[in-house]
């Protein structure tokens, strides 16, 4: 898929403003698609709010991978896992931002803008949007999640 053709989601809270605005520069700059739900300022929001809007282009195929950030990551990511066809995980180092694609096949990613650098911030987004899910004995494992998700 080229990047032309990749739709990426980004949501944020106050914390996660200022990165956020970096992220999307360096997104369109790369090519690709980019869908901003907000927040669109550093004043104080509901985090939750912006996480389930972006979560729900994922869900309903607007978007093809969601980058989320707040303070710690934690919180975006919990909100946007309630949202059914998202896979949401933390992306607090290089190898975990590559493992959560690989392994985990997540459509989503968030970070910490307090507990790292817009640099490592960056890197982990193109380690993301760069990682393919690697199937194999992954399949069982993720398929087992998806099934949970629609027996409810």
């Amino acid at each position: 898929m080229e990047k032309k053709n990749i739709r990426v989601v980004l949501g944020n809270d106050h914390g996660g403003f200022e990165a956020k605005e970096v992220v999307k520069t360096h997104l369109i700059n790369c090519g690709y698609d980019v869908i901003d739900v907000g927040t669109s300022s550093k004043e104080s929001c509901n985090y939750a709010y912006f996480a389930l809007e972006a979560a729900k282009k994922i869900s309903s195929k607007e978007a093809n991978f969601g980058i989320l950030i707040c303070n710690s990551g934690e919180g975006v990511s919990i909100a946007a896992n309630k949202v059914k066809g998202v896979r949401c995980g933390i992306g607090y180092n290089d190898d975990v931002a590559r493992l959560i694609r690989q392994h985990n096949d997540c459509n989503m990613i968030s970070f910490g803008a307090s507990f790292m650098s817009v640099e490592d911030i960056l890197r982990r987004v193109d380690i993301f949007l760069h990682t393919s899910f690697e199937g194999g004995r992954h399949c069982l494992r993720v398929q087992t999640f998806i099934d949970y998700e629609n027996s409810k």
